[in-house]
């Protein structure tokens, strides 16, 4: 008789509910706003999470939530926590695509100390409209972080050296005048630059979430 009690009592696990950004997991979906204040690559669009990375700096750690869209549009998430949290989209940028934004003699002074290089933009490539700004001023120079391909909220990250310590790299960044778009260039230690233009959206920009069935 128990053991019909306890068969027939089974309730279903309760499906999965998103209420913020940082419940995302891997499958999980977000659609975002139709607003024309955001580029047109990512007004209205559904965007899947296909990988959730860490990057880890001397006093925090952020998750990063690596994003595809139907139309194959791979752009990258964060929360940018200061006095009020916002979105950070980055969308990764080649040289073909810096050359056309910025003179290349100019943006070279990135990486020239104190850290203090002024960006004017050029023009845009088609992959970069609406996603820049006229004009930058550098904030950080050569920060030092490891990025980990794990999600530290639920991975621990080794703190020794080895294949398991996360590849590091140094990080600098620049802002508009209004700190709502960026760039941020990471320099690995084998020599390889990446580059991302950086948008900084309401939490409000995310209008649904599913979880992955």
């Amino acid at each position: 008789m128990n053991f019909l009690k306890k068969i027939f009592n089974k309730t279903a696990e309760a499906p999965r509910k998103l209420s913020q950004v940082n419940q995302l997991l891997t499958g999980d979906i977000i659609v975002l706003t139709d607003s024309f204040a955001l580029p047109e690559s990512l007004r209205g669009q559904q965007f899947q999470v296909k990988a959730i990375n860490s990057y880890e700096f001397e006093h925090n750690t952020q998750s990063e939530w690596a994003l595809v869209g139907a139309n194959d549009l791979e752009i990258f998430l964060s929360l940018d926590v200061d006095d009020n949290t916002e979105l950070k989209f980055s969308l990764k940028i080649h040289h073909e695509d810096i050359e056309t934004l910025f003179d290349l003699d100019d943006f070279s002074q990135v990486f020239d100390e104190p850290g203090q290089a002024f960006l004017n933009k050029q023009k845009d490539s088609a992959l970069t409209a609406n996603w820049s700004s006229e004009q930058y001023q550098q904030s950080v120079f050569a920060k030092v972080g490891y990025f980990h391909r794990k999600d530290h909220r639920s991975e621990s990250l080794s703190a020794y050296e080895g294949q398991d310590s996360g590849e590091q790299f140094e990080l600098y960044s620049l802002f508009n005048e209004d700190q709502s778009k960026g760039i941020d260039v990471e320099v690995w230690q084998d020599g390889d630059t990446e580059v991302c233009l950086t948008l900084f959206r309401p939490l409000s920009d995310i209008v649904d979430m599913y979880p992955a069935t």
